[in-house]
């Protein structure tokens, strides 16, 4: 039970830790007020995501999905609830996920690197560049595809949408949103 409790306030502590973030960066971007607190509850619920499935075990590329998607998600019922574009909501929440001290450890064993003389040396330098060369890039691949795909696949005139509505007869019962057709 101790266990559950250290958890839960460490996931609580990791995720008031990317509200602040989120919001900080929210108003350098200078959005309203209530949408950079909606995107901090949103960031924080992203982050307590990907903490608690780091925790059960998943790899931080998969569980950053995970997160990202959540994020996604709920930006896109936060959008049809305020009327404002999702992207308001899902970026600034995204920003705290980006791994930074993966790039930094990139950054400083690539200097490392260029100035070791050991042969030894060097190659262990370059499997740490490597490493975390590549974590980057997958858990911000990762951030992308799960702040993308509910974007493109739930919104009115994406793809997947209007396909959807070709195939159910929707557009003929007049349902969906169609948009107007072109003049001249």
């Amino acid at each position: 039970m101790n266990d559950v409790l250290t958890l839960a306030a460490e996931a609580v502590a990791d995720g008031l830790f990317a509200v602040v973030a989120c919001i900080g960066f929210a108003l350098i971007s200078n959005a309203p007020r209530p949408v950079c607190l909606v995107a901090g509850v949103l960031a924080g619920l992203g982050h307590m995501t990907r903490f608690v499935l780091l925790h059960a075990g998943m790899g931080i590329t998969s569980a950053s999905l995970c997160g990202a998607t959540l994020v996604s998600f709920c930006s896109m019922a936060c959008a049809r609830r305020w009327h404002t574009p999702a992207e308001f909501y899902a970026f600034p929440a995204l920003l705290p996920m980006i791994p930074g001290m993966y790039a930094y450890r990139t950054i400083l064993a690539t200097m490392h690197f260029l100035s070791a003389t050991e042969a030894v040396d060097r190659e262990t330098l370059l499997v740490d560049i490597a490493y975390n060369a590549l974590t980057t890039c997958s858990v911000m691949g990762a951030l992308v595809i799960g702040a993308i795909v509910p974007l493109f696949a739930l919104h009115g005139e994406s793809p997947l949408t209007r396909w959807y509505r070709r195939a159910t007869g929707a557009e003929k019962r007049g349902g969906g949103h169609e948009a107007p057709p072109r003049q001249g």
